[in-house]
C-alpha cells in the first residue's frame, strides 16, 4: 500500500469552483455540516481515500463487517453549482501525515478546478455555549469583509494557537496554489457532539455559498442534545445535594 491511495468511483473530469471541507474535529462540527449538507443535496460519492497516516484500525457495521478507515470526496452539480466535499472516518495520526494527505487534497482540488476552499471545525471553549459564535480566518485579506457580512467574527487572540490539522494547512498549502481559503469555527464545549454548534456554522456557510439547505435536521437533533444536557445537569445537581446531605 502506497502511503496514499486515491480510488476515483466516478469520472473525475468535471470541474468545481469550491471544496468544502468537513473532516472530524473538535465537536465534530465540521463532520456534521458537511455530512448534512451533502445528505441535503444528495452529492456523490467520487473518490475514496486510503492512507497509512491513518489510524491503524478497521471500522465495523452494523453486520460485523469490517472495512478501511479512510476519506471520501463527494461532489454536487446542479448545472449552476459545482462544490466537492472533502469528509470521511480521520485525520492524520502525525505531523507528516497532515502535510502529505493536505497536498493529496489539494492536489484532487486543483486537477478538478478549485478556486475556493472552506474548511470547517468546532472552535473548544471548555464549557457549555448558549448562543455558539463562528469565528473564521481566511487566507487573502480581501476575503474578510464578505465572510463578516455572512455573520463570521474575527478576533485577534482566537483561536488561540493557530488551526491544526486539515483545516488550518488546507489554506495555508492552499495559498501558494493561488487557491482562496476561509475557514470557519464554532465555538463549542469540546467534550460533546455539538449539533447546535453545527447549526450556527451552516447559517454562515450557506450565505457565503449560496447554498440553499434545510437546517431542521441539525435543530431536531440540537433539541435532542439539549434535553440530554439538561438531564445530565439535574443528574449532577442532584448528586451534590446529596452529598451536602450526607455531609451535614
Amino acid at each position: 500500500m502506497e502511503p496514499v491511495n486515491v480510488n476515483f468511483l466516478k469520472d473525475a473530469g468535471i470541474g468545481a469552483d469550491i471544496l468544502i471541507e468537513g473532516l472530524p474535529g473538535v465537536g465534530q462540527v465540521g463532520k456534521l455540516v458537511a455530512e448534512h449538507i451533502i445528505h441535503e443535496l444528495d452529492a456523490e460519492k467520487i473518490a475514496e481515500i486510503y492512507s497509512q497516516y491513518f489510524p491503524p484500525q478497521v471500522l465495523i457495521d452494523e453486520e460485523g463487517v469490517v472495512r478501511l478507515v479512510r476519506n471520501e470526496i463527494y461532489r454536487y452539480d446542479n448545472g449552476e453549482k459545482q462544490i466537492l466535499f472533502l469528509v470521511g472516518d480521520c485525520q492524520s495520526t502525525s505531523a507528516e501525515g497532515h502535510y502529505h494527505l493536505t497536498e493529496c487534497y489539494l492536489d484532487i482540488a486543483e486537477r478538478l478546478g478549485v478556486k475556493v476552499i472552506y474548511t470547517l471545525g468546532g472552535y473548544g471553549v471548555g464549557h457549555l455555549v448558549d448562543e455558539p459564535r463562528v469565528l473564521s480566518a481566511v487566507n487573502t485579506p480581501g476575503l474578510r469583509k464578505t465572510v463578516e457580512e455572512a455573520g463570521a467574527i474575527f478576533e485577534r487572540e482566537e483561536p488561540g494557537g493557530g488551526i491544526i490539522g486539515a483545516s488550518g494547512l488546507l489554506l495555508g498549502l492552499g495559498t501558494l496554489r493561488g487557491m482562496k481559503g476561509v475557514c470557519l469555527m464554532a465555538e463549542t464545549s469540546g467534550y460533546l457532539v455539538d449539533p447546535k454548534s453545527a447549526g450556527s456554522l451552516l447559517s454562515v456557510l450557506t450565505k457565503l455559498t449560496g447554498l440553499e439547505v434545510s437546517p431542521t435536521t441539525l435543530q431536531n437533533r440540537a433539541t435532542e442534545m439539549e434535553l440530554m444536557i439538561t438531564k445530565l445537569r439535574e443528574a449532577e445537581h442532584a448528586r451534590q445535594n446529596e452529598e451536602l446531605t450526607y455531609i451535614g
